[in-house]
């Protein structure tokens, strides 16, 4: 479909594409069977791209997994039949071959390896029913950071497990922690469907309700490998190939701390949420500009990137569900893919020229998402280093389909505990859901690079951004403004309340010896182990100035000047006022043609 095909829908037929185009892969031989064939279980089954990718990781660096765990932690209020809750969960492990797969080696290569269907799901019941509600509280949080981040040994399994915390008789909370290379987000869903489906049929007494599962993970990850394969392999390499190219290799934003050698994957987490108000408004703008939210969402956030690192030309991640057939929707596993989007933004376009610049890429880029990302990775070739991710740094992910909320069967009510994460991917991740009224989530970072006050402060410019796009779409990207009130006010007058009375018939000279005889011992230059008095330092520019005096240079006359940041460049500076003279300050890294003219 052409750029100006997009352009003729308006925004309701538009979700509608963009959700197909989510859902549907380019055509390729393989996929023009109705089904995934099922693999051939005397040969090793390999690993998915995805998988592939995390075990390297593992490999690489084991510690760096831990950002890979998927915790879950679900309350339980009413009468517990614990066992049948233990068998809900052993029969989902026994139903998902994912769930009881581990990677080892065949012949040098990783390969996947099932453990028997009657493994058992890995569950620790710990009693906290004796603590007082004040230590309970502390000790479920305890135990659910330490569940979330304990290893898992991907060779030996088992790579899900969980604990059931019993804090009362009709009180209790179930930690499941997932490893990403078995799981995904859409799979935590599945599961929990499932534990509820199966709870309320165990505790009846009746049999498993679930229908059987048309294909299993490595079915998938077996066709996956022979999916694209020739012409239709080199079309979507070659469309990524254009599709970045020139693009830039890394997003430097504003960091507290400069990049470690090695990437790292401490996290912190942000609550983020777009006030109802704002929400509607940008429904609203979205659908006036024949668009969709995540697109008005993701020009906003492109803008913000762009603004805080300077550049023009900048590349988000979007993670994409990847259950693009009937078969892959019931399973468990890791299907998730990660489309790119580059976002291009002049300053001189207006805001509805950015969002359909916008909604364009993402077009192009949704069409595309056949090829894997570690595929294209491959592909494009970027400038690796282990210090960032490749092709792109920063994330927003958008969910607009609804949960199902919280459900009480046989007495039990189940419902989500909100867990923060500590641990982060990549260098920041926008993550927002659409609940109908207001979008909410959190903005997730690395802390190892930012503080938590500084990604707060992009939270806020981001809110008056989102305000200022609403205001008319025919607005200059360049007035836009993304400081608030307050912090242009702490900007502008607070930090620069910098008067300050003193002798104005006296010079800096002056002043300086008025110093130097009110306190002659005190520390007046500190430069690495080099450390002058006031006192030292009046000496030595005395000596100095005298020398430029000898030396030719007469009042009112321009110095050159060009040292390094130095205790000796505060005292050249003060001997040239001594003598008379004016410095010129010389960076030594500029060019030669540049020191030229301003010596001229």
């Amino acid at each position: 479909m052409t750029d100006q095909a997009h352009s003729k829908l308006d925004a309701k037929q538009l979700e509608l594409l963009l959700r197909r185009l989510k859902k549907t892969k380019a055509p390729t031989a393989a996929s023009s069977v109705d089904t995934i064939p099922l693999a051939d279980r005397s040969q090793p089954l390999p690993l998915s791209w995805a998988q592939a990718r995390l075990w390297f990781i593992d490999q690489l660096d084991h510690d760096a997994s831990k950002a890979y765990h998927l915790p879950l932690a679900l309350r339980l209020d009413g009468a517990l039949d614990a066992a049948a809750l233990i068998a809900a969960l052993n029969r989902i492990v026994a139903r998902h071959e994912s769930l009881r797969t581990v990677f080892r080696l065949d012949d040098g290569e990783p390969v996947a390896q099932l453990l028997p269907a009657d493994s058992g799901f890995a569950l620790q019941i710990v009693d906290l029913a004796t603590l007082g509600d004040e230590a309970q509280r502390a000790e479920i949080e305890r135990l659910a950071a330490q569940e979330a981040v304990a290893p898992f040994d991907l060779a030996q399994g088992p790579l899900c497990r969980g604990q059931l915390l019993v804090l009362g008789a009709d009180s209790h909370v179930l930690l499941i922690t997932q490893h990403h290379i078995v799981s995904d987000g859409w799979s935590q869903g599945v599961f929990i469907a499932e534990v509820r489906a199966l709870y309320h049929a165990f505790s009846q007494g009746e049999d498993d309700p679930l229908p059987a599962l048309p294909i299993q993970y490595g079915d998938f990850a077996v066709w996956q490998r022979q999916a694209l394969q020739g012409d239709d392999l080199l079309q979507q390499a070659d469309f990524w190939r254009s599709y970045l190219d020139g693009a830039p290799a890394v997003l430097n934003l504003p960091f507290d701390r400069a990049r470690p050698a090695v990437q790292t994957h401490r996290g912190g987490t942000l609550p983020f949420t777009v006030p109802e108000a704002i929400a509607a408004e940008l429904r609203t703008f979205a659908q006036r500009n024949k668009s969709t939210v995540f697109m008005a969402l993701l020009a906003a956030w492109g803008l913000l990137l762009s603004r805080l690192s300077g550049e023009q030309d900048v590349v988000v991640g979007s993670p994409l569900a990847g259950r693009d057939r009937s078969e892959l929707q019931g399973l468990i596993g890791f299907f998730a893919n990660t489309l790119a989007l580059r976002l291009r933004i002049e300053p001189d376009w207006t805001v509805a020229q950015l969002l359909q610049a916008v909604r364009d890429s993402a077009m192009q880029a949704f069409a595309h998402q056949a090829l894997p990302f570690e595929q294209v990775v491959d592909a494009v070739k970027p400038v690796r280093s282990l210090s960032y991710s490749p092709i792109f740094q920063v994330m927003l992910a958008f969910n607009n389909t609804p949960d199902g909320g919280d459900e009480e069967l046989q007495g039990i009510r189940f419902s989500a505990i909100e867990q923060l994460r500590d641990t982060s991917h990549f260098e920041l991740m926008l993550n927002l859901t659409d609940s109908g009224d207001k979008l909410s989530g959190a903005l997730t970072y690395n802390a190892d690079l930012f503080d938590a006050v500084t990604v707060a402060r992009f939270a806020e410019y981001l809110q008056t951004l989102l305000a200022a796009v609403l205001r008319g779409d025919e607005q200059p990207l360049s007035t836009l403004e993304i400081l608030s009130t307050a912090e242009r006010h702490t900007l502008l007058a607070d930090w620069n309340a910098t008067a300050y009375a003193y002798p104005r018939d006296s010079g800096l000279v002056s002043l300086f010896e008025a110093h130097v005889e009110a306190t002659p011992a005190a520390a007046a230059v500190v430069s690495g182990d080099v450390v002058w008095s006031y006192a030292e330092l009046n000496t030595r520019a005395n000596v100095l100035a005298h020398t430029l005096i000898g030396a030719g240079v007469l009042p009112g006359q321009v110095v050159a000047l060009s040292l390094p940041r130095s205790a000796e460049l505060v005292l050249a500076e003060l001997a040239i006022l001594k003598a008379g003279g004016i410095y010129l300050p010389l960076d030594a890294v500029l060019p030669g043609e540049r020191q030229a003219s301003m010596l001229a």
